[in-house]
Formats: structure tokens, C-alpha cells, sequence
């Protein structure tokens, strides 16, 4: 058996640049060859790491993809480390992934080293290793497990979601023939590297066509808008918060500096919008600004991505698209029969090669997540003329209302488009009379004021298929998890 593609084919690329920073440029060579010393480090006198679990904690980066790299060429299951993540958090991955080894950075391993000797976890600080040569590294069969990524855990404890080495080589494999990833793309990459969206989308990808990736510690506008004035990308992805903040930004610019900036994005053949709703006002501001129309799609750590607007087509505002390559996508309806009409509303399940192959130590609930093969998403969608849009979490954005099924989404969507309003999260409120009430929790423009009366004289007409919010609170700001996406459950205890 041959090494895993991934590794073959960054030998062709070879002496191509693979990751560059401000200050420094390394190929796809020297990755090849820095994870392969790495690899011999972690095995010692073993000849196989044979699953076993190495976390690692390190900023977005070259060092980032040489420990990657390094485990998984050593037969080992990663498990990556957030770099915002509380002791208590930390604790919790190492614990219940078995980690048997840590590696880190130099600036990274003060944060964990504490907790390594708690835990007697041998803890590796990274360091150039010496070049060893001899044994051959173990030979890799695509179905072993290869990562262990944490879920968000916002309704109970954090589930390790297990991905083989062919879920994670299925699901770069249907985004690169999708967006038409090119050898010569480059992608600046400021998201982070606990998640899917970074370590799939933009990572992976990129490594897998030859690519080459600009790594940032941090989303920082300013200096993000200085390299696409300099035309230093071809491809952009980034959560729904972050274009919020670079329209602002833009509009901040004066006339000519905006101008060149623009024609930045503009030069990009492709820009991708993820990981949380994006509002229908983003959508065509971006659009006004720039001239980009970005692409929206639908994905979750269970199952990379299976939901997108097309490269080539209509991209639709407040849609995902339609199902991606080697994906299939269907819609459950909570009487459990199968959705064939548009407009009714169903839980997403997916089924292909991308799909997880379990919790980890989870058994039950991996059973309870599954329907005839097919992975119980949890979200709630609709076709409408061919394309999906989600309504939201079942648990969390489907409001239950004197009987009626209400979007949250849909709901934030309006109420987004009041003058005064700048960010809201709506939510379910319990009550006795129906079940649930519509709440909302609103950022209001600066020196705006906003009463809960006038708000829903305001939207009336354009919340007439729904219920008005009955309450509302007006907060500086929203909770939000590192994705930037709004933590709803965090919203409750506002009310």
C-alpha cells in the first residue's frame, strides 16, 4: 500500500511554497521533511503509534502543519488544542481522548505544561528535530482513524467526533472539485485550527492542490486589507462576523484607499462565507462593495461539508446551495416520513464517504445519531426552487409556538434590516400559555435607542408569517464561541 495522498502529492509539488508568512517562506519539501523527522521523534523504538492520540497546541502555521503531519505520518490520532481554551477545557480533551502524548510549540507548551504533569502526559515542546533515516514509516490504511475533533458542546459535555483518514480525504477531495481549486490559489488563513472550517476548508485544501497559505495568529482588518490591496490572495474564507467587520472597515476607508482594497476582493476568483448563518443584508452589501457575490454552503464536524452554492451559478442569499460531490442529503420530516415536496420543512441527513465513523466512547449516542446510515444532522431546512436554506437547530433555532414551527433564523433576518438594530440573536423563551415565546437580544446602532412597542409596530408587516418577539433586551453585546458564532444558550440566561 502506497502513502496516503495527501503526502504523495505535496511530493510533486515540491519546492513550490507551501506556507509563507511575513517573514518567512517554507516549501512543500521542507514540510515533507520536517513532519518525517517529527515522525521518527514521536516513534522512538516503536515502529507504529497505532492510533494512539497526540494532542497538540500551536498557532496557525508551519509548525501547525509539521505536527499534524508529523502525528499522522507516525500512525497517530490527532487531536488538536484550542490556543483560547480555558484549563478547565483543555483538561476535559486530553482526559477524554486518552491523549498519551502532548506536543506543542515553545511560545504554546507554558499553557499546558502545568496540566501535563497533573495528568502525567509526556509533554513535547517542538524543536528542529535532527534528520533520522532507517525504518520506514508505518504504512497508513485510509480507514484508520486519523482526528479527533471537539464539538462545541453548548447543550452538554463536548463530543469527540472520530474522522478516518479517508472521511478527511473525501471531504477535501468534493470541496477542491466544487470550488475548482487551483495550484496557483492562495488563501489567507486566520480561523482557527480546533475546527473544521480551518483545518478542512482552507488548510487542507490548499495543501492538497499545492497551494500556498498565508497564516495570521489572528483576524486583524487592517492588515488583512493591506495584502488584498495587494493583491496577495485568490480564494477568502471567513465567518459571517468577520465580512461584518470588513464592510466596516471599508466604509471607514477614504474614497481612494477603498477603491484599490476593492479591487483586491475583486481580483479574487473565489470568496466563501461559513460556519454561521449568513444575514441576507451581509450578502448584498458585500456584493455593493466589492462586486463579490459570496458563496454560502452548509457543513458540520460530523460531516465536512455537504450542502453549497454553486462556483458556477446563481449564488443565492440566505441559501446553502445544493448537496456537494459525493454527498448525499435528504429531508426527514418529525413524522419520519421522507420529504419529497419543497417548502416543507425537514432535519438534514447525510450520507457519503465525508460522513464520521463515531463519537468517541460514545456508542449510544453515535446509535442515536444515525437513521438507516444516514447522520442525523439536527438541523432543520427547506427547499425552495432546488436549494436548500436552513431554518436552524432543532434544539436551539426552531422556536415551538402555539403549535407553529418558527425559524429563528428567519426571524434574526428581519429584524437585522431595522435601522437601529446592529446585531440580534433571537431565541425561545418558555412560557405557559405557548409553549414558547419569541425573545430577542439586540446590539443597537451607536446613540440608538430601541423599545420593544415600536419594534414590533416597525416589523409588523415583515414578521407577519411569525410571532412578534414578546420580550426583548438590549445588550452591548452577544456571546459568541470562537467561531464568532452566536452561543444561544448563553443568550437564555438574558432573559
Amino acid at each position: 500500500m502506497q502513502e496516503l495522498p495527501l503526502f504523495s502529492r505535496a511530493r510533486r509539488h515540491g519546492e513550490k511554497i507551501a506556507i509563507r508568512s511575513s517573514t518567512k517562506k517554507f516549501s512543500y519539501k521542507e514540510l515533507l521533511t520536517n513532519s518525517e523527522n517529527l515522525a521518527y521523534q514521536l516513534l522512538g523504538d516503536k515502529v507504529d503509534l497505532s492510533e494512539a492520540r497526540i494532542a497538540f497546541l500551536a498557532p496557525a502555521g508551519f509548525d501547525y502543519a509539521t505536527i499534524q503531519w508529523g502525528i499522522w505520518r507516525a500512525g497517530g490520532v490527532v487531536v488538536p488544542l484550542c490556543l483560547s481554551a480555558a484549563e478547565p477545557e483543555l483538561e476535559y480533551a486530553l482526559s477524554d481522548s486518552e491523549t498519551s502524548m502532548v506536543v506543542a510549540t515553545k511560545n504554546q507548551s507554558a499553557k499546558v505544561a502545568s496540566l501535563c504533569q497533573k495528568l502525567d502526559i509526556p509533554l513535547l515542546v517542538l524543536k528542529e528535530p535532527d534528520a533520522v533515516s532507517g525504518k520506514p514509516l508505518p504504512i497508513l490504511n485510509p480507514s484508520r482513524r486519523a482526528m479527533i475533533l471537539y464539538t462545541s458542546g453548548t447543550t452538554s459535555k463536548p463530543k469527540g467526533v472520530v474522522l478516518s483518514h479517508a472521511n478527511i480525504q473525501a471531504q477535501i477531495e468534493s470541496l477542491v472539485e466544487a470550488w475548482e481549486w487551483q495550484t496557483n490559489d492562495r488563501i489567507p488563513l486566520f480561523l482557527p485550527l480546533h475546527h473544521i472550517h480551518g483545518i478542512i476548508n482552507v488548510l487542507s485544501c490548499a495543501l492538497w492542490m499545492g497551494a500556498t497559505i498565508e497564516p495570521f495568529s489572528k483576524f486583524d482588518s487592517s492588515t488583512i486589507l493591506t495584502r488584498v490591496k495587494e493583491d496577495a490572495y485568490t480564494v477568502f474564507m471567513a465567518v459571517p462576523t468577520i465580512y461584518v467587520k470588513l464592510i466596516e472597515a471599508l466604509e471607514a476607508l477614504v474614497k481612494e484607499e477603498r477603491k484599490a482594497v476593492v479591487q483586491g476582493f475583486r481580483n479574487m476568483r473565489l470568496m466563501v462565507s461559513g460556519s454561521a448563518a449568513l444575514p441576507a443584508s451581509v450578502h448584498k452589501t458585500w456584493t455593493q462593495l466589492t462586486g463579490q457575490k459570496l458563496l454560502e454552503r452548509y457543513g458540520m464536524t460530523e460531516i465536512g461539508m455537504a450542502l453549497s452554492n454553486p462556483f458556477h451559478g446563481e449564488r443565492r442569499p440566505g441559501a446553502v446551495g445544493i448537496p456537494l460531490p459525493k454527498v448525499e442529503v435528504r429531508l426527514m420530516a418529525e413524522s419520519g416520513d421522507l420529504v419529497t415536496d419543497e417548502n416543507e420543512p425537514g432535519e438534514i441527513q447525510v450520507r457519503g464517504p465525508c460522513v464520521f465513523n463515531q463519537y468517541w466512547k460514545r456508542h449510544k449516542i453515535t446509535t442515536e445519531s444515525f437513521q438507516d446510515n444516514w447522520f442525523r444532522t439536527g438541523d432543520m431546512a427547506v427547499i425552495e426552487n432546488g436549494y436548500y436554506r436552513i431554518m436552524g437547530r432543532l434544539s436551539v433555532d426552531i422556536i415551538k409556538s402555539g403549535g407553529y414551527k418558527l425559524s429563528a433564523l428567519e426571524i434574526e433576518a428581519v429584524l437585522l434590516q431595522h435601522p437601529m438594530i446592529k446585531e440580534c440573536a433571537v431565541i425561545g423563551h418558555l412560557d405557559d400559555t405557548w409553549g414558547e415565546v419569541v425573545a430577542a437580544a439586540v446590539v443597537l446602532e451607536e446613540g440608538a435607542s430601541l423599545h420593544l412597542d415600536s419594534l414590533r409596530d416597525d416589523c409588523r408587516d415583515k414578521l407577519s408569517n411569525y410571532k412578534l418577539p414578546k420580550k426583548l433586551r438590549i445588550v452591548e453585546s452577544l456571546p459568541r464561541n470562537a467561531m464568532g458564532k452566536v452561543t444561544k444558550p448563553a443568550i437564555k440566561n438574558l432573559f
